[in-house]
């Protein structure tokens, strides 16, 4: 540990992983490329990649090592041009095959000896296989691996054999079970890493630290001090190239199973008793079987679904969602959804959880707001209770990460003059010249070569997840009058304003 933060009293420790192998399947795709090996290539520059590592991409385009190597540099990392780009590159290499084919398992086993042999690693290293592919090859690729002997982990599960899977866990709870078994014929659940980019984010990881190492929250955080508290990922951006699966899929998957619960679960969930993966994960788990469940004929009342329809963001203008492209013609996917659930437990009963997100809205946006309740009574005649603006923590998540605390504080000048004042913090402010905020990528992909579980889904926090959601997917599906009509917004506008104020969400 050190304290040479610039922050009192700071105490700062970070781990460096052992020998690791990280396999990625998909390594000619998009999320390999944006996010997968800048990541990595950042933890190499940091030190936080061990010597003896090794990257072995896997995918069906046919190409040799110093192709792949090539493309690398020309293409997705060319803006990182430098010596150091030169070294990790050394570190990669390639195996082309299809994915239903047993010798190409058979070949990467291959591969894998010869490039741990060559790094001095031998049986030491472990193995981390990261499927950055669509769901559906999971159940194609998990028993290849398996049958190739590629998944076998000693009495000690050291090393590791670890895979990796990216959302979504499953289309509703009946496929999320079935690919829960298929997973656990061949893994333990040690082994499996399910990765939400979100939770690898730096202020969603600070709310543990926030909530629970600061005695000034946790005594108001509670259903006698806080009035409600709303969730938000605000998107200006469209289906763009994803919008034959996001046709499919709908905004409620997309967004609301994983990223909006498992912060809502974060927000809300008991102290555990300590920081190891499994005690966060149970009151995780314990926080989403204390959410009521929304009742058939309440849908309606309790969650507004919407799309967008043509306008314009930052002045541009841009199609609706029924003219995008792969998009089919009279589609009743929702883009945009707001939510009103309760938590029925001792700390929050009766408060409010207000969750939202959507698709080509005004701004890109994602933040947690803690509502207080207002004072009970106002000694500053003659302003009465009603007039003095209640108490909020802003949490930003993106894009300017940060938090807000607003507080009633007099103003200069006339004897009573009184207003709001934000007590402001934004990350970019600690930053050295230069330095940038770590990608969601690099703390998650270095926790999983630490095999630290802490910010990965469990199984059955996927399964809870998904039994809440299901029957409100079942009633949209079958047309249910209960359960309200699609509602329409203009691309570029704040979303279905009226609809979602009527769920309480403040203007």
């Amino acid at each position: 540990m050190s304290d040479t933060s610039r922050w009192r009293g700071s105490l700062c420790l970070e781990v460096n992983p052992l020998p690791n192998t990280i396999i990625i399947f998909g390594a000619s795709g998009d999320l390999t490329g944006r996010k997968l090996l800048p990541a990595l290539f950042s933890l190499f520059r940091r030190g936080l990649l061990h010597e003896k590592s090794r990257i072995v991409g896997c995918a069906r385009t046919p190409m040799t090592d110093d192709a792949y190597r090539e493309r690398l540099r020309t293409g997705w990392l060319a803006e990182l041009r430098s010596p150091e780009l030169e070294r990790f590159l050394e570190l990669v290499s390639y195996v082309h095959g299809d994915y239903g084919d047993a010798d190409f398992y058979a070949r990467i086993g291959r591969r894998l000896d010869e490039v741990e042999s060559a790094a001095g690693g031998g049986g030491f290293t472990g193995r981390i296989f990261y499927l950055a592919m669509p769901p559906e090859l999971y159940s194609a690729v998990v028993p290849q691996l398996a049958a190739a002997g590629l998944l076998t982990e000693s009495a000690s599960g050291l090393p590791w054999r670890h895979v990796v899977l990216e959302k979504p866990f499953g289309h509703d709870l009946d496929s999320a079970r079935q690919l829960d078994r298929e997973l656990h014929r061949h893994l333990t659940e040690r082994q499996i890493y399910r990765i939400d980019h979100y939770l690898g984010k730096e202020t969603v990881q600070n709310l543990m630290i926030l909530r629970f190492a600061n005695t000034i929250f946790e005594p108001v955080w509670n259903a006698g001090f806080v009035d409600s508290v709303e969730i938000s990922i605000a998107e200006s951006v469209g289906v763009e190239h994803r919008a034959g699966y996001f046709d499919r899929t709908g905004l409620l998957r997309d967004m609301f199973q994983n990223h909006l619960l498992e912060l809502l679960a974060l927000v809300a969930m008991e102290p555990p008793a300590g920081s190891d993966a499994d005690s966060i994960r149970d009151e995780k788990l314990k926080l989403l079987r204390s959410l009521r469940p929304i009742p058939p004929d309440a849908i309606g009342r309790q969650v507004v679904r919407a799309q967008y329809t043509a306008g314009a963001v930052n002045g541009i203008a841009v199609p609706g969602y029924r003219e995008e492209r792969d998009v089919a013609p009279g589609s009743e996917t929702e883009t945009c959804v707001a939510m009103r659930l309760y938590v029925d437990n001792w700390r929050w009963r009766g408060v409010p959880f207000l969750l939202r997100s959507g698709k080509r809205l005004a701004a890109k946006s994602s933040r947690i707001i803690i509502r207080f309740k207002p004072v009970p009574h106002s000694v500053f005649a003659p302003l009465t209770a009603a007039d003095l603006a209640p108490n909020r923590l802003v949490i930003d998540i993106q894009p300017s990460e940060g938090m807000r605390l607003e507080l009633q504080a007099k103003e200069p000048g006339p004897k009573l003059c009184m207003g709001t004042l934000s007590l402001d913090f934004k990350y970019a402010s600690i930053l050295d010249d230069g330095q940038n905020m770590p990608d969601a990528y690099e703390r998650l992909l270095l926790d999983c070569m630490l095999g630290d579980q802490t910010l990965f889904i469990r199984s059955d926090t996927i399964l809870r997840a998904w039994e809440l959601l299901t029957p409100i997917l079942e009633a949209w599906q079958r047309g249910d009058p209960a359960a309200g009509e699609l509602l329409f917004y203009p691309a570029g506008s704040p979303g279905p304003v009226a609809a979602e104020r009527k769920l309480g969400f403040a203007p």
